[in-house]
Formats: structure tokens, sequence, C-alpha cells
């Protein structure tokens, strides 16, 4: 059977599993989720995902939720590299880029994109102190980056990992909101390098 994704399709958790999916060459079968109306925390969906939020899959029955695991999940299922479980060094340095990514740019990419374009979106204005706060900390945080990047291709090494993709979606909404984030030489090029991959250009729009 053909996986069935469950999302909103401009929602950035729904586009980061989408993305993985094309990354590794995954055909799924994608179920609009309508927020507007409250589908998300009706009975039917609250079964698929207690938290009523998107994304989630059903894989032939395998039933999951949360974005970054599901990638993770799906990776391991294919063998796949961009989740290198069958090293114990890689997979160690793997899971430092992906701490890295929720801990040090999730929470202030966010909290920026959130200000910035899904509250103006919702007809609310965006506080401008706390765009601000979230910028500074952003910025100090890619100076590690940038520390980071300068002695290898991407975050786990020289191989591209699930933990470089969980950057897209935020990253690209920050891209198009014109905040530029990713100015330094070595986080451009990694940033240039990972937005332009195939499996982004096909669902940075829509899942």
């Amino acid at each position: 059977m053909v996986l069935t994704l469950y999302g909103f399709s401009l929602s950035t958790c729904t586009r980061r599993v989408a993305v993985v999916c094309k990354e590794l060459g995954i055909p799924y079968e994608f179920v609009a989720v309508n927020l507007a109306v409250g589908e998300h925390k009706t009975p039917a969906y609250l079964e698929k995902q207690p938290f009523g939020q998107v994304p989630a899959i059903d894989d032939d029955g395998f039933k999951l939720y949360e974005s970054r695991a599901i990638a993770r999940y799906l990776a391991a299922k294919a063998g796949s590299p961009l989740f290198p479980i069958s090293d114990p060094k890689k997979l160690a340095e793997f899971e430092v880029a992906a701490s890295i990514e929720y801990s040090n740019f999730d929470p202030y990419a966010s909290k920026i994109a959130l200000e910035k374009v899904f509250k103006p979106l919702r007809g609310l204005a965006t506080d401008e102190a706390v765009v601000a706060e979230r910028l500074a900390g952003l910025t100090a945080k890619l100076e590690a980056y940038e520390v980071i990047l300068g002695k290898q291709k991407y975050l786990a090494g020289d191989e591209v990992t699930l933990a470089d993709l969980f950057h897209l979606p935020y990253g690209s909404v920050l891209v198009q909101a014109g905040v530029d984030i990713f100015s330094t030489p070595n986080v451009k090029r990694w940033w240039n390098d990972i937005s332009s991959r195939p499996s982004w250009q096909a669902v940075k729009h829509s899942a």
C-alpha cells in the first residue's frame, strides 16, 4: 500500500515529512486536513494524532505522528544514510546535529516565522520586540553553525542527513519573509546546497 500522509499542504511540519519522502523516493497519498474548520480536532483525526496537530502517517496500518519521528522511521525503513543507524559513530554525530536543529534553530526560527508570517495571515500584529530578540538569538546560534560548517560539508559530517533537511521548512519561511539569516560564508554555502535539492524544490510550496 502507498503511504498516507495526513496534513496541511502549507504546514512546515507536513512539508518536513514530504521532503523526506521525496528524498527517499517514497510515493505517498496526501490527505488534506482542513485546519480552518477544525478538522484536526475531530474525534476521527484525534485517533491518528491525539494532540490534534499535523502531520500524521499511516504506513499500511502502522500509524505514527511527530514529523521528526516520522522522518527517522521512513529513513530507517529505507536503510538510508540520511539516518545512519548502522554506524554507531555516524549515528552519534547525526544525533548531535539533530539536537542542534531542535534546540538551537527551531525555537528561534519558528517564533520569528510566527510573528513575521503566520500572525499577519490571521490578521494579528507582529510583535517586533519578539522578532528582534529571537533574531539576535538565532544569529548568535548561527555563529556556531559557521564554525561547524567550516570543518565539514553538512552538520553531521560530509554527507547530508535528516538533520540538515529538518531546517528546510522554517528556514525557507524566513527567507521568503525577507529575514536574511543565512549570510555568513559557510552557512550560506550549506543553505544554498540543501535548499536547492530537488526533493525540497518539489514540496517547498506545497506538500
